[in-house]
Parts: structure tokens; C-alpha cells; sequence
């Protein structure tokens, strides 16, 4: 048995020991959230709470693993059973046994975001809308405009005019495009990221047994990081816990940050008017950063009027005040964080302990040309996502077509790699082998090379040859890696790699790894839907190499989000780039960017700089214009400016830097 009580804190305990009901647990940063969610599920299976009436809702399938893991360490307890993962996650498992109710197969595919967009491409043509003439938007727009519209539960119309008012006047033709794109989606049998959420609500919500059984099932609801969810994902979890009303959110109003995503602080925040049951715990005893920087952090948000008020209180002992450092220009500014981290390291600072954050990806381009020239380092937390790779999608292109074959995309790709296959003929292939009841039959049947074109056939037959070798794979060795293993082994792909790519064998190397990848999964469906679900996540969660590298980080501060280091230096600290100019446009546009001042000062456990730079360029003037501190430098200064318990140090460097 766990002694709850030893290892938690009182905070943590209360919500650990309280028995059911509607809990909205308001988690500080560095409070133990996830100690305390770990718990929570560990207590509940020994008190005889079976691990499939549990479900635990995360924004990552990492997060979900590592708290089941360690429930599992704790309590000696399988935890094999229990429904954890993403909201994406979560829906896929209720759609694949009920994927009929709505006009789908079980065997339907996951679209991942450049498929999605390959299909809207094939709408747009249908429509016979000339891109070019009337300046059209790309795909991938008229993807984030879809996508937005259904995340916000909003309409095409008013996103255009809100998001995208250059646009507006296509509204009627892009609304065609996105009723094409969704009638398409459920001929192909396929379903984008999106219709993951949209289609398990609309399941729970038109199938009353279905949501009986589910809801009954799922006896305690958990969801961590609650301030993060939409209006689906807060639908779906209201409709999944109504059985038992046993349902814990926790999260943190404080750091509400995602509205351009679709994410909804309403949901948080308007929690005990949909539960006015509902009981309130807070965790505020931080176990990160120091009394100094706290002081700086529940000041920082004081001037939020829409929000749960509570003081982070520190564990840790006295360190140094938090700097706010003014620099003659942003060179000066990139040259003073280069020297100070030179500083720290030669003072035995590990790279990865330190952090650079900034609000917008373009204000650390100074800084990145200094840390080149002083040779420091350093790893800039976005950049392309392995499997999105060209190479990685036509690998899997093959498996696709074996597993539903009427995943026209995946044709599209697997039949364009090959000489003379381009638009028009593949068009002309689709046309025939879409009217078959089988389409790989139909294409393995000699009688399909009538239809093929004469300056396409060679190419098209070395398809067939690749194609039958993986069919005629024992169905015990038809797995995934195996897959791989022929089409770089037995067939031309390793050439193709080698005529089209001048990284041959870095991408050869990549497929090897895939292969790696794919050995733990024994049916193909199983590696194809994990795949689509890891790219689409790519985007929230980043994609992280298993070896951790010792570089300093440059992020966003919304991609710091949940992590923290040692030192932090967040830079650009100037009203109009903390806050953004144009975030302060959107409704509660300062509310949310002063959340996001909050989120980058509790990431540093040990030292903060604040560092603004007094001048910028201006292409409008054509010189130097004045910057001023950002407002919420501004208003935390004048607050305690002569207390001794001011919550920061200045330092003017127009001279020195």
C-alpha cells in the first residue's frame, strides 16, 4: 500500500484522498500536476477500481505512457487496461468499433496533413477553380481555415472574416471546396485529424447506446492540462463522464495560451457553471523556481481580471532577483545573451540547462547569427518532422494500399513515384480501378494494362513486380518492417532515392530507423494508424530524438511550455513584441498575452533576464524608432520599486552593450 500521506504534499493529498464527484484541480506551475494525476490513478485502482473503467485524457501519448508507467511502479498494479492517451487518441480507439454508425468502414485510413491537403487539391480541380485567376488560396490554407472553423465550432464565414479577411470574397467557393472535401473524405472512407474529434462527438451525441455504454464504462474521468481544450474535446469528456459524474480536470488558468488553435479558456474558467457541484483544489506550493522569480510570476498576472486568483509559495531556499536588462539595440541585446551564457558555461553550466524564449520565431534570428559566430551551440525547437518526410510517406504509401485499398491518395503516391505516371494518367488509371470492387485485384489483372498508356507501362509494371513481392510475403512476414526491408532490398526504391535526392543515404538511413520503428508492431494497421497519429501530434507535441543533445535551446514560448530550465533569457521584452501588436487585436488579446509573460517567467528555476532593446529599425521611417519596455515590465515595476522586496534588478547597458 502507498502511504499517500508521506509522499505527497497536503495540497496534493486532499485531491488524491477526495472520493468522486466534479473536481477542478487549479495546478501552478511547478506544483506537481502530474505527481498528483499519478497518484490519483494509483489510488483509484487500489481501492478496486478496475483499470478499464478508467480513462485519462493528456495532451501527449508520451505523458499518458510515463504516468501509467509510473502508477504501475507505484502501486504493482496493471494499468494495461486503462483508456490513456490523447483526445485523438481516445476518439480513434471509439471510432474503429463504430465507424458504421456514420457512413464509415472499420478499415477507414487516418489522413495525415499533407494528404488532407492533397485532397483539397483534388476539389479544388473538380471545381474547375482556376488557382492562378482568381489568386486562390493554397491548400494548406483552406485546410487551417477548415480546421479552425470546426475547432472553435465556428463557421467557414466567420473565420474568413475574422482570421482571413483578404479571403473573404471567395467565401462562396471556398465553402464548395470544403463540402467536396468532407463528401470525399467518407467516399474514400478516410478521415483527416480533425474528424477524429468531430465525428466521436457526433457518434456520443446521435447514438444514445453507444454513449450509454461508454459512459457507464468509464466509471472516473481524468484530463490533465484542462486549459488546453476546445469545445469538442470538452464536449466528448462531459458526455463520457455523465454516467458516473466522477470527472477530474486539472490544469491552470494562468497558462491559457493556445486560442489560435482552437484551445478555449472559456472551459476552464466557466467549469463550475457547467458543475456547480464541483469542488476546487489548488496546488500552489512550487517545487521549480525561487522565491525571488515567484514574486515576479504572481505579480506578473495580478492585472488578469478573468481568472482564478492564486499565489505560487516556493519550497526552494533565497536565490538571485530576476534582471531586466536594457540594451542599446537588438545587436547589442543578441550580444549581451551570447556573453552571459559564454559566462555560464565557462562556469560549469550545462548548455542544455540554459534557455533563450521569445514570442514570435523571427526575434531570435540576431541572436542566432552570434551564437554561430561565438561558435556556441544551440537547438531551435521546430523544424521538420520525420514522418512527413517524402521518402517516409512513399514507403508507406505501399502499406496503405494493401490495408484500404480504395485510399485513392495513397495510390496517387505510390503510382506518381514511378517514370511517366503523372496527373492525367494517374487520373485515368483511378477512373478505371475506383469502379472495381477490388482495386489491388483490378490492378494486379492483366487486363488492367489496356488502360494504361504506352509511355507509362514500364514504370506501372515495375509497380505490379514491387507489389506482388510484398503479397507474396508468407502473412506472418507481411508486417511492416519487412515492408521496408523489400522495397530498399529486392525492388528499385533505394535507386529512386539515389536518382531524386542529393541525401540519399541519410534518407536510406531514415528508412532503416522506420524499419526499427516498425518492428514492434505486429498488424500493419495498427503501425499506419500510430504512424498518421504521430504526425499529426508532431505539430502540439514536437518531434523529440531519443538521445537528448547538450546545445542551448531557442524556443517560442509556446513551445516552452511544460518545460523548464535553469537559466532563461527571454528577450525582446518590448511593447508591441511582448505583447504582440497584432495579438492584441484579438479579444482578450492582452488577458492571454500577459498568460503567456507568466508561462515564460515559470520556466527558470534558478535566474531570469528580462532583456529589451532600447532601439529598433523601422522600414516604415527608414531609421532607428524608441521602444519601450513591455506594459507588463511597466506595471510590476512601480508596484515595489523601493521595497526590498522589489522583484527585480535593472541593469542599463547602453554603454557596455
Amino acid at each position: 500500500m502507498i502511504n499517500y500521506e508521506e509522499e505527497l504534499n497536503s495540497e496534493q493529498y486532499r485531491v488524491v484522498m477526495e472520493e468522486g464527484g466534479p473536481l477542478l484541480v487549479l495546478a501552478g506551475a511547478g506544483s506537481g500536476k502530474t505527481r498528483t494525476l499519478t497518484y490519483r490513478v494509483a489510488r483509484l485502482l487500489e481501492n478496486g477500481i478496475q483499470p478499464e473503467n478508467i480513462l485519462l485524457a493528456t495532451f501527449t501519448n508520451k505523458a499518458a505512457r510515463s504516468m501509467l508507467n509510473r502508477v504501475e511502479c507505484l502501486s504493482n498494479l496493471y494499468t494495461g487496461k486503462i483508456m490513456g492517451g490523447t483526445f485523438h487518441h481516445i476518439a480513434h480507439i471509439i471510432l474503429r468499433n463504430n465507424a458504421f454508425r456514420l457512413g464509415y468502414r472499420g478499415n477507414f485510413s487516418i489522413l495525415d496533413s499533407e494528404d488532407s491537403h492533397q485532397l483539397i487539391n483534388t476539389c479544388i480541380s473538380e471545381l474547375k477553380i482556376d488557382p492562378k485567376i482568381s489568386k486562390f488560396p493554397k491548400s494548406n490554407v483552406i485546410g487551417e481555415m477548415i480546421s479552425l472553423a470546426l475547432n472553435t465550432q465556428s463557421t467557414l464565414e466567420n473565420v474568413l472574416q475574422a482570421k482571413y479577411p483578404f479571403f473573404y470574397h471567395l467565401n462562396n467557393e471556398i465553402e464548395q471546396v470544403a463540402l467536396l472535401y468532407s463528401q470525399k473524405k467518407i467516399e474514400l472512407n478516410v478521415m483527416d485529424f480533425d474528424d477524429l474529434l468531430c465525428n466521436c462527438r457526433r457518434l456520443l451525441a446521435d447514438n444514445p447506446d453507444v454513449l450509454k455504454t461508454l459512459a457507464y464504462k468509464y466509471q472516473h474521468v481524468l484530463v490533465d492540462e484542462y486549459q488546453d481544450v476546445n469545445i469538442i474535446q470538452a464536449e466528448i469528456i462531459d458526455m463520457l463522464a455523465s454516467g458516473h459524474r466522477n470527472l477530474m480536470v486539472v490544469g491552470d488558468d494562468s497558462q491559457s495560451i493556445y486560442s489560435f488553435r482552437g484551445a478555449s479558456f472559456d472551459n476552464i474558467i466557466n467549469f463550475p457553471r457547467r458543475y456547480p457541484d464541483c469542488k476546487i483544489y489548488k496546488l500552489e506550493t512550487n517545487y521549480r523556481s525561487t522565491p525571488e522569480i515567484l514574486l515576479l510570476a504572481n505579480l506578473s498576472i495580478t492585472n488578469n481580471e478573468n481568472q482564478y486568483p492564486k499565489e505560487l509559495k516556493a519550497v526552494r531556499n533565497k536565490g538571485m532577483r530576476p534582471v531586466t536588462v536594457y540594451a542599446q539595440n537588438v545587436l547589442k541585446q543578441a550580444d549581451f545573451v551570447a556573453q552571459r551564457i559564454m559566462e555560464l558555461i565557462h562556469s560549469g553550466i550545462a548548455l542544455d540547462e540554459i534557455a533563450v524564449l521569445y514570442r514570435a520565431h523571427y526575434h531570435s534570428m540576431e541572436l542566432q547569427m552570434e551564437l554561430v559566430r561565438r561558435e556556441i551551440p544551440f537547438d531551435i525547437r521546430s523544424g521538420i518532422r520525420f514522418f512527413e518526410q517524402a521518402h517516409i510517406k512513399d514507403v508507406t504509401s505501399y502499406m496503405r494500399v494493401l490495408v484500404n485499398n480504395d485510399d485513392e491518395l495513397a495510390w496517387r503516391r505510390m503510382l506518381t513515384m514511378y517514370p511517366k505516371v503523372g496527373k492525367v494518367t494517374f487520373d485515368k488509371i483511378w477512373t478505371y480501378l475506383a469502379k472495381k470492387e477490388n482495386s489491388l485485384e483490378a490492378f494486379l489483372d492483366n487486363e488492367f494494362m489496356r488502360v494504361v498508356p504506352a509511355a507509362a507501362k514500364t514504370g506501372i509494371e515495375q509497380c505490379r513486380k514491387t507489389m506482388q513481392l510484398i503479397l507474396d510475403l508468407q502473412p506472418l512476414e507481411r508486417v511492416p518492417g519487412k515492408i521496408v526491408d523489400v522495397l530498399l532490398d529486392k525492388c528499385d526504391y533505394r535507386s529512386y532515392l539515389q536518382r531524386n535526392y542529393s541525401d540519399a543515404v541519410s534518407r536510406e538511413e531514415d528508412l532503416i530507423q522506420l524499419g526499427i520503428f516498425a518492428n514492434q508492431f505486429e498488424r500493419m494497421e495498427d503501425f499506419l494508424n500510430e504512424l498518421a497519429l504521430l504526425t499529426n501530434m508532431a505539430k502540439e507535441e514536437g518531434f523529440e530524438e531519443e538521445e537528448k543533445e547538450n546545445k542551448i535551446i531557442l524556443s517560442t514560448i509556446h513551445q516552452a511550455k511544460g518545460l523548464e530550465w535553469s537559466y532563461v533569457f527571454v528577450i525582446w521584452c518590448a511593447d508591441g513584441m511582448i505583447p504582440l501588436q497584432r495579438a492584441l487585436k484579438e479579444p482578450q488579446g492582452e488577458e492571454e498575452e500577459r498568460r503567456l509573460f507568466y508561462v515564460a517567467l515559470t520556466r527558470a528555476k534558478d535566474q531570469l533576464y528580462l532583456c529589451c532593446p532600447a532601439l529598433d529599425y523601422s522600414r516604415a521611417s527608414g531609421g532607428n524608432i524608441l521602444l519601450a519596455p513591455s506594459r507588463f515590465i511597466s506595471e510590476i515595476a512601480p508596484l515595489s520599486a523601493e521595497d526590498e522586496k522589489r522583484p527585480f534588478e535593472q541593469w542599463t547597458l547602453y554603454a557596455d552593450y
